[in-house]
């Protein structure tokens, strides 16, 4: 498999993805629609993963398996609108055998957006858990974050 080098950049341990409102991301008010901002928030951890050569699913061998979310909260600041330019900033804030959370903010020019915390663990495609492999454990170490972002 060939690896996917991540988009993005780590200012210290928070990663960094900048990405821009498209017209498809609004309403016909021109904000951004609230589920996008979940959508955002995703692309914003699958960049902090990749960045951290950690896999979203090992879809080959006898079991496969691939990241979910447990649990996602959500609380909106103030919108963004069509053309804005905004950034995704995910930190590692924890993990215990089978999860995994991240605080996430979506900001723009600096403002505060929309802040969330989300928990994902690992499942087999029939949605049983599994526990963090020791290997993905080790790439996520150096980005654990003491303090919330």
């Amino acid at each position: 498999m060939t690896e996917i080098k991540g988009l993005g950049h780590f200012d210290g341990k928070v990663h960094v993805l900048p990405l821009r409102v498209y017209y498809e991301d609004t309403d016909l008010s021109g904000v951004v629609y609230h589920a996008n901002y979940l959508r955002y928030m995703e692309r914003g951890r699958t960049e902090f993963f990749r960045s951290a050569g950690v896999w979203l699913a090992r879809l080959e061998g006898e079991e496969p398996v691939a990241w979910t979310l447990r649990r996602a909260e959500l609380e909106y600041h103030r919108p963004a609108r069509l053309d804005d330019p905004i950034e995704v900033h995910t930190v590692f804030s924890g993990s215990s055998g089978a999860r995994m959370t991240a605080d996430q903010k979506v900001m723009s020019g600096g403002a505060l957006l929309v802040r969330g915390k989300v928990e994902a663990c690992i499942i087999t495609l029939s949605g049983k858990p599994r526990r963090i492999p020791h290997e993905v454990r080790e790439k996520l170490v150096p980005f654990l974050s003491e303090t919330n972002t």
